[in-house]
């Protein structure tokens, strides 16, 4: 008998009702096995006041993510995407950019005693930290506007590559 060929038939039928799964619905059904079983251990415990806040934090979550879950990621275009990417590259740059000056009116403030030399000797790891979150803030940045904003990408037709012979 050939044992791997039916593991490796139950795991390609394993794996295409995975993917088939949305990636919310998963969310929605993790979170909520998790949460449902920790409220009612919970509820026993904890005060009145507490309980009915519980329900409640739980019965919002509990809509919060039945919404999450109607989302179709297949249904959501570059050009829909293209402002968010922009607000995380900006949102990555600024962020990089205040930590560093909060780190240097750290140092300048609470450590006047050590030069710039032990200054960068000693929050090296801090520095890169933040100097790498601009740097990745603007390689997001530079990506958005390199992209041609008539062009999108996830549709071949529109390129006119109908056929596979015409990409070789």
């Amino acid at each position: 008998m050939d044992w791997e060929l039916d593991t490796r038939a139950k795991k390609k039928a394993r794996n295409q009702a995975i993917q088939q799964y949305k990636p919310f619905v998963r969310l929605r059904d993790t979170e909520a096995l998790l949460r449902r079983n920790t409220v009612a251990l919970l509820m026993p415990i904890v005060p009145l006041s507490v309980e009915y806040r519980l329900q409640r934090a739980s019965k919002l979550a509990e809509e919060s993510l039945a919404e999450l879950a109607e989302i179709d990621l297949d249904a959501i275009s570059e050009t829909e995407l293209q402002p968010v990417r922009i607000l995380i590259g900006l949102s990555f740059v600024g962020f990089g950019a205040l930590s560093t000056a909060l780190l240097l009116l750290y140092l300048s403030t609470l450590h006047p005693e050590l030069d710039s030399i032990a200054q960068i000797r000693r929050y090296w790891y801090q520095y890169i930290w933040f100097v790498c979150l601009g740097v990745a803030g603007l390689f997001v940045l530079g990506r958005e506007a390199m992209r041609s904003p008539y062009l999108d990408v996830s549709s071949p037709q529109k390129i006119g590559w109908d056929d596979e012979s015409s990409w070789q």
